[in-house]
């Protein structure tokens, strides 16, 4: 594949992954935590939290990214707080993994969510009837019968970061060897003559990555509805 690919692409592939694999760490314990709060919490406000999550999916994803810069960008509220420090994230691939991980965010929240509300609220209540406080029961009882869901949230947010452009390139650019994510890089490609062969191959790399992910959750997927239906 080393000849496959020229080192543009890879230098794409490789950003891509690093970015995917940071946007899914950073995000995945906040999921998991508002995954839990709209599954079994009951609070003012809880609809327009859920609004807000799934946000990202309804609104167009150059929206997103604008919102971004004018929130992160070194003039915004948080962007110039942040230059204060020395972290700059707009025009820098940290930026792209954190477009990355708001764009991918409703799908890992919405798969943990209903492994959560799969499980038997009655287990959970045993837990806490046995003198278990509620961090306990969630981290030996929830959790873990929620790790199937956990995981295949996961899998569905890094091949959601890994196809990211909107946000990312309205965000961050389109920079060679610091912001160029595969789509960036595919449609950098598509810009010049003679790309499209290059262009063609980083859609191969999207499609196996894609349907890899996709293959993988609805693996998952069964597992928990199988877990459920024996009891």
């Amino acid at each position: 594949m080393g000849d496959w690919l020229g080192p543009q692409e890879w230098q794409a592939v490789a950003l891509s992954l690093r970015v995917a694999l940071v946007a899914v760490l950073a995000s995945l314990p906040l999921g998991i935590l508002v995954a839990y709060a709209l599954a079994r919490w009951t609070f003012p406000g809880k609809q327009v939290l859920n609004g807000l999550v799934h946000l990202p999916l309804i609104l167009p994803p150059v929206v997103t990214g604008y919102l971004l810069l004018l929130v992160f960008g070194t003039r915004g509220p948080v962007g110039g707080l942040l230059a204060e420090w020395g972290i700059v994230v707009a025009f820098r691939w940290t930026g792209a993994a954190l477009a990355a991980a708001i764009m991918a965010f409703p799908l890992v929240v919405r798969a943990i969510r209903l492994s959560i509300e799969a499980i038997d609220p009655g287990l959970e209540q045993a837990g806490a009837t046995l003198g278990a406080r509620p961090w306990q029961v969630f981290v030996t009882v929830t959790l873990p019968m929620a790790l199937p869901g956990i995981i295949a949230g996961a899998i569905l947010g890094f091949a959601k970061a890994m196809g990211e452009f909107g946000a990312t390139i309205t965000f961050v650019s389109n920079i060679p060897g610091q912001t160029r994510t595969i789509p960036s890089a595919i449609h950098a490609f598509l810009q010049v003559p003679g790309g499209e062969a290059a262009a063609m191959r980083l859609v191969v790399v999207s499609i196996v990555v894609a349907m890899g992910a996709l293959i993988a959750s609805e693996l998952l997927a069964r597992r928990v509805a199988s877990r459920v239906g024996g009891g």
